[in-house]
């Protein structure tokens, strides 16, 4: 299967080696000219909890003269996800299928408004711990899933078919009829960790040991999962607290890419992940204080920072 994925940081790195090293023609875009050279150079290493390797891939700033893919996989940050669609026209033909991949609220559409929705497919994938190491190498904690859903209706074969792809590369893939469930699922985990992660600097282990992190974590992470609930989406979870503290065990080392980006002098996702659930819950009049009150620390942690 010819495969692009635009945005190749820390998590479409990954998904590129792994797609690469199953024996696809992998195509990884990104505008860091130092990572993509190195990747031409001497291949993308991807080590971690799926091994090490480095694999030989083609690379490149640019969507131009590549020609159509079978799939493009949108892995850019939530903030970059219109910039990405529309370099993606470039690369579609008339079955292509887009997957995008992103933390939070609000992507999968403003993709299907640029893309069309007949070709979006959501995946949300969770428990890597993925960063970058040096140009060209990319390390991950850990390889816990990626979940797959239509943008709009259930299963497809196309979407069968797409998940097919990935398990053969390795990855734990589950296919879902709602995607709203994937979305909102692995939203719970993000707003535990991200927000206070950021804050504090500690990797999620740390957060979970500590009784005063893990007080906000958790409080963030109910907020989110009593949103849900008001919303009417099914989540697969009774405890949620419980929920994200058996995920984040998985990865004690990690730092979420929020915090990476803080440290890295980059604006963060804080608007569509902790910073979602108050819109949300004004919304259907659900307290959300916790969720509130670290997204504004974020927000002011970034304006020290140059970043907002």
């Amino acid at each position: 299967m010819k495969i692009c994925i635009i945005g190749t940081g820390a998590m479409g790195s990954v998904y590129a080696g792994l797609l690469g090293d199953a024996g696809n023609n992998v195509w990884a875009i990104d505008r860091c000219q130092k990572h993509i050279e190195a990747i031409r150079e001497n291949g993308l290493r991807v080590e971690g909890k799926s091994g090490d390797r480095t694999v030989r891939i083609n690379a490149s700033t640019e969507t131009k003269k590549m020609g159509s893919c079978d799939l493009v996989i949108i892995a850019t940050k939530a903030m970059d996800v219109v910039q990405a669609a529309e370099s993606a026209k470039a690369l579609l033909g008339q079955n292509t299928v887009v997957l995008t991949i992103q933390n939070g609220l609000g992507s999968p559409e403003k993709v299907a408004a640029i893309l069309g929705t007949e070709r979006v497919i959501v995946g949300i994938a969770g428990g890597f711990g993925a960063s970058i190491k040096a140009p060209g190498h990319v390390h991950h904690n850990g390889m816990e899933f990626v979940h797959l859903g239509e943008l709009n209706g259930p299963k497809t074969p196309r979407l069968e078919k797409v998940a097919k792809v990935w398990r053969k590369a390795g990855f734990s893939v589950k296919t879902f009829n709602d995607i709203q469930q994937l979305i909102w699922e692995k939203l719970i985990c993000n707003v535990c960790f991200s927000g206070i992660c950021a804050i504090t600097e500690m990797t999620i282990g740390e957060v979970i040991a500590d009784d005063n992190a893990w007080q906000v974590a958790s409080g963030c992470a109910t907020e989110a999962f009593n949103v849900a609930k008001a919303h009417g989406i099914y989540i697969d979870v009774d405890d949620p607290i419980g929920y994200v503290h058996n995920f984040g065990s998985k990865i004690p080392d990690a730092r979420p890419s929020m915090l990476l980006d803080l440290m890295e002098g980059r604006a963060s996702e804080i608007d569509v992940i902790n910073g979602a659930i108050p819109v949300e819950g004004e919304k259907l009049e659900v307290p959300t204080p916790f969720n509130m009150i670290v997204s504004a620390i974020v927000r002011a942690k970034e304006r020290r920072l140059g970043l907002r």
